[in-house]
């Protein structure tokens, strides 16, 4: 679900009362002594009463005056000389809000704040009572009301006003670099180790590694649950949001530490140091003896997520761990769950694609505040007591100073669905591409797709000023996409079936030829027999095809497999003769993948 829009002027139905126009505004708080910087707070305003001032420099900096000990509902609440030129500050409560303008504006005041301390309402009132009054006012939360006595003192000016909403943030561009990043990376990561995985026969007895290498075909039974699961918790999210938002707080934590995990361990497995291996043991998961360099990096992961859990209503810097964090679950999502047919992403795109469209348009007619469920649920119910926001989203803060970002809205969300579902896509295209050998054109031109999808999501946020569901426009871009190009290189049919189409290829000849490993050294505590048989069993192979006559391109990759085959056998003989087990079947492995690639 796309960030809610830049401008929110919505028509407020309370009951059976008349319809009330709300706004955000702002009020610019200055010390009287002209020690101290400005600073806006937030104010909601009804224009029906009188328009604010777009421009701060066309607006009136007044004294505000503190009247909060008093409700301005009778003569006697008025102070000596009234309020000649003066902005008062008085509770909410005791009577309606034309009492107290209409008091207000009687004793000279020229606007009117009404400090609240319960959730802001817009102030309300009939057509003859709007015709009356000539000052603007609005309402105040008693916490700002504190902080402006606490920062400025008891001598302060203020100017009501409500600058206009930009169309669109600059932040959009961050969040378009991070979603099409997240895409690009983790289908093309996502298609090659899938690829690598069908040749790569022999693998190394690592328990981390065989965890990275586990992946999930999602079928239409799988797609049909999925979504099921999806709608109930949606539903319930929207009606229990304040018992549920802690337990998907939790999983977040627990599957983004285990994201930043497979994300960054290729990396760690890369360094020279902390090779060595924990003592025999009986705990769980321990007795797989992980290597020291490896259970670093996870307690890493987890303290991350953990400072995250902790600070994450810091809105300074707790979205930059929450992006972060985000963006390595998409990625090892992307990697870990494989739609092994063309067939299996149209279903699921288009299944989400209604399920989208149904909770952002249709459920405002089944609410009764009018309500977008999904926009509701991902932003946060505004009167929800615990103040949480959903973890599943991207969210960069707003960078043009705005009513909308200061009041309600501070940040621009991106939900991980929107990345994730057509980055399924992206992957799948990515693996047929190098099954069939296309230059990558299907995974190029799918991520293009995917990158106009969001750029036409941005576009009708601005142009509709309502919440947009991305799937809306993600969905047909990617797929029609993907589907023109197969049927361009009359690939369709391939395309369609997916997992087949690798038995439909033309397969050459095979000859099995043994590779030409260094011998492994041997373990002293081993009897040699055992070794010699362990050997024999368990031999290094590697695959030769036999094509017809050779180009000249394919003669200069042959000189250059062999260039690199030698420099290997060459660093092989010149390194130390300890050199440790696993550092030799690795560069063996990577001899034998070069052959093949």
């Amino acid at each position: 679900m796309a960030a809610r829009p830049a401008r929110l002027r919505v028509w407020l139905l309370l009951h059976f009362l008349p319809q009330v126009y709300c706004e955000y505004g702002m009020v610019h708080v200055l010390s009287e002594k002209g020690s101290s910087k400005g600073k806006d707070y937030c104010i909601l305003f009804n224009s029906q009463w009188a328009h604010l001032p777009h421009d701060l420099g066309k607006a009136s900096l007044l004294q505000l005056q503190d009247q909060t000990a008093s409700v301005l509902c009778s003569p006697s609440d008025v102070p000596d000389g009234g309020f000649n030129n003066q902005i008062p500050m008085v509770m909410r409560g005791n009577c309606t809000f034309y009492e107290k303008v209409r008091l207000a504006q009687i004793n000279g005041a020229r606007g009117l704040l009404i400090v609240s301390r319960e959730r802001l309402v817009p102030p309300g009132g009939n057509r003859s009572q709007y015709e009356e009054i000539d000052i603007p006012v609005a309402l105040l939360s008693y916490t700002d009301m504190l902080d402006i006595g606490k920062s400025f003192g008891s001598s302060v000016k203020g100017a009501m006003y409500a600058p206009n909403e930009p169309v669109l943030d600059y932040n959009m561009v961050i969040i378009f670099v991070m979603a099409v990043g997240t895409v690009a990376i983790g289908g093309y990561w996502a298609g090659s180790r899938d690829v690598k995985k069908r040749y790569m026969k022999h693998k190394r007895d690592d328990g981390a590694e065989k965890h990275d290498d586990e992946t999930v075909d999602v079928t239409p039974i799988m797609i049909c649950v999925f979504v099921v699961m999806c709608c109930s918790m949606l539903v319930l999210l929207y009606f229990f949001y304040d018992h549920l938002v802690y337990v998907i707080i939790g999983i977040f934590c627990l599957a983004a530490s285990i994201g930043l995990y497979s994300c960054l361990s290729p990396f760690v497995r890369r360094f020279p140091v902390g090779k060595c291996r924990i003592p025999d043991n009986n705990l769980p998961y321990f007795h797989k003896r992980p290597q020291v360099r490896m259970l670093l990096l996870a307690v890493f992961c987890i303290s991350v997520s953990v400072v995250w859990g902790v600070f994450r209503n810091e809105d300074q810097w707790a979205w930059v761990l929450q992006d972060a964090l985000g963006i390595a679950f998409c990625l090892y999502m992307l990697k870990t769950i494989r739609l092994p047919t063309f067939k299996g992403c149209t279903l699921l795109l288009m299944v989400l694609f209604v399920y989208d469209v149904f909770f952002v348009f249709i459920t405002p007619f089944l609410t009764k505040t009018g309500e977008s469920i999904m926009v509701e649920v991902a932003a946060g119910p505004s009167d929800s007591a615990t103040h949480e926001k959903l973890p599943m989203v991207l969210k960069v803060p707003r960078l043009n100073s705005s009513p909308l970002a200061l009041c309600d809205r501070p940040f621009s969300l991106l939900g991980f669905g929107d990345i994730l579902v057509p980055g399924l896509l992206v992957a799948y295209c990515h693996r047929f591409d190098i099954q069939v050998q296309s230059s990558r054109v299907y995974f190029v031109s799918c991520t293009i797709a995917y990158g106009i999808g969001l750029l036409v999501t941005f576009v009708a946020l601005a142009l509709m000023q309502m919440g947009q569901p991305a799937l809306l426009y993600l969905v047909p871009c990617t797929l029609l996409t993907s589907f023109a190009v197969a049927l361009w290189r009359k690939e369709l049919a391939m395309f369609w079936t997916g997992s087949g189409f690798a038995k439909d290829l033309p397969q050459p000849p095979l000859v099995i030829a043994p590779v030409n490993c260094p011998e492994l050294p041997k373990d002293s505590n081993v009897p040699a027999s055992e070794q010699d048989t362990e050997q024999m069993t368990n031999p290094t192979l590697h695959v030769k095809e036999l094509r017809g006559p050779t180009t000249a391109a394919e003669e200069l990759a042959d000189t250059d497999t062999k260039m690199d085959q030698s420099e290997i056998s060459a660093a092989q003989s010149e390194e130390p003769a300890g050199e440790n087990k696993d550092d030799l079947e690795s560069k063996c492995l990577n001899a034998e993948q070069k052959q093949l690639e």
